[in-house]
């Protein structure tokens, strides 16, 4: 029976502080946009020789890596809308924090795994949580609609990707495999449409600044992409050990851990909002582990 102990969320909260991590390397770069291709192009190149290691996943599992594979592509658009349009600050946290809550709205009926009160309770609460510590100012959000819009988006694209790869890893430890094959070659495959994208849609002197640019920041660049394979990896693993929908929440600390990260490194306020938000969260966290 697929259960929430304390190890698999001590591990699902280490993987959300990874994913914070980079995240904040983004936060601090000049070119948020080149520097969020540059993490999952070098990403790529830092899984291939792990899957080399560990060999391909089973054949049971391509389907779902495929579906993946063009769901990202999405994902990968409405990020850059979202960007394009409004700052990381804003878009950020909506996109991250009201995807667990369409993941627990449809994990009855995709994954057969209806969340009880209390993990209702903890879902709503790291939503909300999440979007008080993100959402620093919630009213200036109003006045950048084309930014909500693919931020809202890709809510439902990244819960649609969870739904898509919680299933995938199932099936892949199902039949035999594990989920980090199943992880390294989603990176393999997934490092390139994003900035092949940001590449594309830059003129030519906007790609040699990409080249001045990537030259300059690809040992940070190459670090972030593996602190996201490793909170991937986490991520997906707790899903064969736990419901999707709880995994999914808690991922979304990471919002939080940013916020944290932003204080500290990047002398960010924190106030009382972000305040309240992280007690909410917290208090989700514990809902979450008693359903």
């Amino acid at each position: 029976m697929l259960s929430l102990t304390w190890p698999v969320v001590a591990a699902v909260l280490c993987g959300a502080l990874l994913h914070a991590g980079w995240n904040a390397l983004v936060k601090s770069a000049g070119d948020k946009t080149v520097d969020t291709a540059l993490v999952h192009f070098l990403g790529s190149f830092v899984a291939l020789p792990f899957l080399l290691w560990f060999g391909l996943p089973q054949p049971e599992s391509w389907p779902f890596i495929v579906a993946s594979l063009v769901i990202h592509i999405g994902y990968y658009i409405a990020l850059a809308g979202a960007y394009e349009h409004g700052e990381l600050g804003m878009t950020y946290p909506i996109m991250r924090g009201f995807a667990p809550l369409l993941v627990a709205l449809g994990s009855s009926t995709i994954v057969g795994e209806l969340p009880s009160p209390a993990a209702w309770f903890g879902i709503v609460g790291i939503t909300v949580g999440v979007a008080m510590v993100g959402l620093a100012h919630p009213g200036e959000a109003l006045h950048h609609r084309k930014a909500l819009g693919f931020a809202f988006a890709n809510a439902a694209i990244i819960a649609t990707y969870t739904f898509v790869d919680g299933l995938g890893v199932r099936t892949e430890v199902k039949a035999g495999g594990d989920a980090l094959r199943y992880v390294l070659i989603l990176f393999v495959l997934d490092g390139w449409p994003y900035p092949l994208l940001v590449w594309w849609r830059r003129s030519r002197e906007g790609r040699r600044e990409i080249v001045a640019y990537a030259r300059r920041r690809w040992p940070v660049a190459a670090l972030g992409g593996a602190a996201s394979i490793g909170s991937y990896a986490i991520a997906l693993w707790a899903m064969t050990r736990a419901p999707v929908a709880s995994v999914a929440a808690l991922r979304e600390t990471s919002v939080l851990f940013a916020a944290l990260l932003g204080t500290w490194l990047l002398k960010e306020k924190f106030g009382l909002q972000r305040a309240l938000g992280t007690l909410v969260v917290v208090l989700g966290v514990m809902a979450l582990r008693l359903g």
